[in-house]
């Protein structure tokens, strides 16, 4: 494999990835007990490898899979083999990726129309009005 292709901007090369395999708690049967199936992946991103925009939505976005020292860690045993939890940690990982590089829309403010004040306020007499007509009157 080349590596993980995010998009046209950000291919991440295979040498930057770090695997380490355990055993997995998931399904197998007797399998699992012998057969080193959990793939984790571990990626530090290099100096002006993505970029610093990127970067910072990436932190917010994924923060439950960074480190204190500032690496990727991905985890996958949802697969009974190996080869299945690393492709799952790899699409991961360039998902997260893809997200980071979308740019959220700037929220414009804006005014409540004088008509849907008017409509909202038209809207809370009527229904004061019903309250008031349900209540017991005291003849």
């Amino acid at each position: 494999m080349s590596g993980i292709y995010v998009n046209d901007k950000l291919t991440i090369p295979e040498e930057d990835l770090q695997w380490s395999f355990a055993r997995s708690s998931g399904p197998g049967g007797q399998n699992v007990n012998k057969v080193n199936s959990k793939a984790t992946l571990r990626w530090t991103p290099k100096e002006n490898s993505i970029p610093t925009s990127v970067w910072t939505r990436f932190k917010v976005l994924g923060k439950r899979y960074l480190t204190s020292d500032g690496s990727v860690l991905i985890q996958s045993q949802e697969h009974r083999d190996q080869p299945q939890n690393i492709e799952a940690c790899r699409k991961r990982l360039a998902q997260m990726l893809r997200a980071a590089f979308v740019v959220p829309k700037r929220r414009r403010k804006t005014k409540p129309s004088l008509a849907s004040k008017r409509r909202r306020l038209d809207e809370k007499k009527r229904h004061s009005q019903k309250k008031q007509s349900r209540r017991q009157k005291d003849w």
